[in-house]
Parts: C-alpha cells; sequence; structure tokens
C-alpha cells in the first residue's frame, strides 16, 4: 500500500531557489474550532536521512483531524525538491533549508524531527525561534553519545554519496510487509558529507548541541530496545528539560511507518495539548 494516497487534501509549493517541496495541510476545521486552530503554532516536520515528506504519511491524518496545520517539508534534492548534486550538500546545507521554510511560516512553528531531522532539530533550536521541539528517535547530540555512548560505533562513508539502505527483511516486530515495501518503494541516497557530519565513528564525534541555548519545549520519543536505548533517550530529554517517551520493542523507522506508530502520535498530541 502507497500510503501517501491516503493523505487528506492539500497544496503543495516550492521554496527558494533550490525549489523545496513544501506539502501544506491546513486543519480541520470541524474539530476544535477554527479560532483554537487559528491561535495554535503550525507543526514543521523535518524528515530523516533517505526520506522525504512521504515518511510522515501515517503521522499527517492525525494531527489535521485534531485541529493543526501541518508544514511537511522535503531538504535539498529530496523527494519531491529539485534534484541537485548531493556530492556538494553539507548538514549546513539543510539547516539552511529549514530556517527558509520556517520563513515561509506566519508564527513561530513547532519541529517535529525524525532521526537525522531531529539533531537538524536541535542544532537549529540553539538559534532559531521556534515553538516546540519534538524529537523522534532522533541521532544523538555529541553530549548524550559523550553520556550514553552507542554501544558499537558506526563508520565513516568514503564515497561522495551513500546510497539508499536496503531493506531485504519482508516484516519486523512492529512494521508489517506492506509498510516495508511502502519504504522500498521510496527510499533514496543521502548526501554523505551530511550524513559522515552526525555519524558517531572512531574519527567522527557527531554534532554539538547547546542545550542551554534552547529554551522551548521538548518531547522526546526513543524507539528502545534495550536498556542503554533507554538511558541514550532519557539522557537526551534530561538535557533539553523535556518530557521522555520510550517505546519498548519497536524499530526505527517502524515508530513512523509500523503497526504501532499511534502511541508516538497519540503521546505527541498529548503534549500539544499541554503547551
Amino acid at each position: 500500500m502507497d500510503y501517501t494516497k491516503l493523505l487528506p487534501a492539500h497544496t503543495g509549493k516550492y521554496v527558494g531557489e533550490n525549489d523545496l517541496f513544501l506539502e501544506i495541510f491546513e486543519p480541520d476545521s470541524t474539530v476544535g474550532g477554527t479560532e483554537e486552530a487559528m491561535g495554535r503554532p503550525p507543526l514543521l516536520f523535518v524528515h530523516g536521512a533517505f526520506t522525504g515528506s512521504w515518511m510522515w504519511s501515517k503521522y499527517i491524518p492525525h494531527f489535521v483531524d485534531a485541529g493543526w496545520k501541518c508544514c511537511v517539508m522535503n531538504l535539498r534534492s529530496h523527494y519531491r525538491s529539485r534534484q541537485l548534486d548531493l556530492s556538494r550538500i553539507t548538514f549546513e546545507d539543510y539547516l539552511e533549508d529549514i530556517r527558509q521554510v520556517i520563513g515561509e511560516c506566519d508564527t513561530a512553528p513547532i519541529v517535529i524531527g525524525f532521526s537525522m531531522g531531529g539533531i537538524l532539530g536541535q542544532k537549529l533550536a540553539e538559534t532559531a525561534d521556534i515553538a516546540g521541539l519534538v524529537l523522534i528517535d532522533s541521532v544523538l547530540s555529541r553530549e548524550v553519545h559523550d553520556e550514553v555512548p552507542y554501544l558499537q560505533l558506526g563508520e565513516l562513508v568514503p564515497h561522495i554519496i551513500v546510497p539508499a539502505p536496503v531493506r531485504e527483511e519482508t516484516s519486523s516486530i512492529d512494521e508489517s510487509a506492506e509498510d516495508i515495501a511502502f519504504q522500498r518503494k521510496y527510499l533514496a541516497m543521502e548526501s554523505a558529507n551530511a550524513y559522515n557530519a552526525f555519524v558517531f565513528s572512531p574519527e567522527s564525534k557527531g554534532i554539538s548541541v547547546d542545550s542551554r541555548a534552547v529554551t522551548c519545549p521538548c518531547l522526546v520519543i526513543k524507539a528502545v530496545g534495550s536498556d542503554n536505548d533507554d538511558r541514550q533517550g532519557r539522557a537526551m530529554a534530561d538535557r533539553f528539560r523535556g518530557e521522555y517517551l520510550g517505546l519498548w520493542n519497536t524499530t526505527h523507522t517502524g515508530v513512523l511507518i509500523g503497526q504501532r506508530y499511534r502511541e508516538a502520535v497519540e503521546r505527541i498530541l498529548e503534549w500539544l495539548k499541554r503547551l
């Protein structure tokens, strides 16, 4: 099943000189009242590496139905954004893309970032005016990794681009065959420069984030498969003085696409109500 086909009606536009494709979903006026919806900040969804706005397809209808305006962006050279030379794109370029999209928002948005989008959101929040930050199975900052390191380090990519991940399995503990087939359809290449900036390896120590400079409310959601995963999630939440949800026995991509994705959605909606 292609979950993008189930998305509610929306508009799309291209932003800036790099033609960043931005999808805009207006809130359901029958839920929560139009006045309440108009007083809310928009939600800005930032995808992870190898993906695009399509990765949020299961999430978006729930937030629209709850009365939230959703702005779902694509970083340069991702999904329907204009294709550029990935070998020249950097982590800092992606930060600039998010700043450019924020400039399209009428008010400061709540940024919801997944994986690479999470570490981009953390770094952005040091200086940007945002109303909130939700980190969904985010890449760790250098500071969190120093506190609770990965049990096994990764490797720097020696090539100019990173090929799309290969999903050879037909299902996982929280993803159906349809969930994985959907990802296989859309997963694409990634910038090696950007990837190497946040990976932890013997040569690389990831992205440093000054959590003291981040003053907005924060929610951390972590896919948890071990005690170490849980400690990392709690350490991240503690650094941002935020709330924490550890979802045991879920996978990295399953948190967005899998059969238990609604557990994360419901917690985010609950957190949003209390802002």
